[in-house]
């Protein structure tokens, strides 16, 4: 009777074995599979759940030097949490199961754009001007008649006319950002596809057909890339900015959002505006209307100090801003002009030639770190 025993002792003493073997990392149990959170001076009720088939399951914190610490139903563990460092421990859960948790630091990405606050405004760099297309131009002409633009703008202020063309093209499209656009990327064709396959455009796709809208109505308008700090990542936005001749400025305009930005006066305010106050703390006001294809509604802590925190970090716009820019065909060349901050990565080359073999497509990129010379007013 006594060898049954022996062997019952030796299985239950298995996973910590297991764990000590495991790098001798602190321990705690738990029964339950949800723990509180405590990050800093928040306290964050039931907001993990012990997940052991990830190995390490990795909970990031915005708060540096602060302490971190994970409350389960039967015990606990604290750590400082300074950047650069990791945080290791393992959750055995009902004596068996055993979650290999990490925490690190992971700054804001509102912190890490206040540390791209500076550009360089010195700098003499030989890059092309912006261009803007006449809307006497065929195609835009075609656009504009097609589709009865000036009705839709409206017979209102030159602001009222941007906003309406904003407006129709948020209701005319949705938003789909899990799928590609169409290949011809012009305005006239992407609505007619989207009509026919009743389906939406991405955020880059949306904002194209806005752009030459604004363009076929003599409105010099680019559609602006706005991209996180990373040279490789999954997700960016892009949006339009507009000039206004009577405000003597540049607009933020998002098709996606629906969305217009805004100061503690109601004035309406461009990218480079908006990415300085985002970063200064100055008020910023977003449209009590913006909303995501009529089913959410865009708020301004997530879109603009968050979502758009993220995406203000380096920006691009093509340098010829026509109809149909971005189609593909053999022999076309595109260039286009980076803004970026002095702390961003990959500074150079700061003019670069690169022929697609697929589309035959040649792109021409330049960087350049004189935000003066990206915000240009046209000509």
């Amino acid at each position: 009777m006594k060898f049954p025993a022996i062997i019952l002792i030796s299985v239950m003493l298995l996973p910590a074995m297991f764990l000590g073997a495991q790098n001798h990392l602190p321990v705690i149990i738990a029964k339950s599979e949800t723990v509180d959170i405590r990050d800093g001076n928040e306290m964050k009720k039931k907001s993990w759940t012990i997940t052991p088939k990830l190995r390490p399951d990795v909970y990031t914190t915005q708060n540096k030097d602060k302490k971190v610490t994970f409350y389960t139903d039967c015990d606990s563990i604290t750590f400082r949490v300074k950047a650069g460092h990791s945080y290791d421990f393992i959750i055995l859960m009902n004596g068996k199961d055993s979650a290999w948790t990490r925490i690190v630091y992971q700054p804001s990405y509102l912190n890490i754009l206040k540390h791209a606050a500076k550009y360089n405004t010195n700098e003499q760099t030989d890059i092309p001007k912006f261009t803007y297309q006449s809307p006497d131009t065929p195609d835009l002409k075609t656009l504009r008649t097609g589709f009865k633009l000036d009705s839709i703008a409206g017979t209102g202020n030159e602001v009222s006319k941007i906003i309406n063309l904003l407006h129709w093209i948020h209701y005319l499209i949705p938003h789909d950002g899990n799928h590609g656009n169409p290949p011809v990327n012009n305005a006239m064709s992407m609505i007619r596809v989207c009509k026919t396959d009743h389906r939406g455009l991405n955020c880059r796709g949306l904002a194209t057909v806005l752009n030459e809208c604004y363009l076929s109505l003599g409105f010099k308008s680019r559609f602006v890339t706005c991209m996180p700090k990373d040279s490789v990542f999954n997700d960016c936005h892009v949006i339009n900015m507009v000039y206004s001749k009577d405000l003597g400025k540049w607009i933020w305009i998002d098709p996606t959002n629906d969305a217009y930005v805004m100061n503690e006066k109601g004035e309406l305010l461009s990218i480079a505006e908006v990415r300085e106050r985002i970063i200064s703390g100055k008020t910023l006001i977003l449209n009590p209307d913006a909303n995501w294809n009529h089913q959410t509604s865009t708020t301004k802590e997530d879109y603009l100090y968050n979502y758009m925190a993220k995406n203000l970090y380096r920006i691009e716009c093509l340098v010829s801003s026509e109809y149909d820019s971005e189609t593909p065909a053999t022999g076309k060349k595109l260039s286009y002009i980076e803004l970026l901050p002095l702390d961003a990565y990959n500074q150079t080359p700061r003019r670069s030639v690169n022929k697609s073999t697929k589309s035959g497509v040649t792109f021409i990129n330049y960087k350049t770190n004189n935000p003066d010379v990206f915000w240009a007013m046209p000509e």
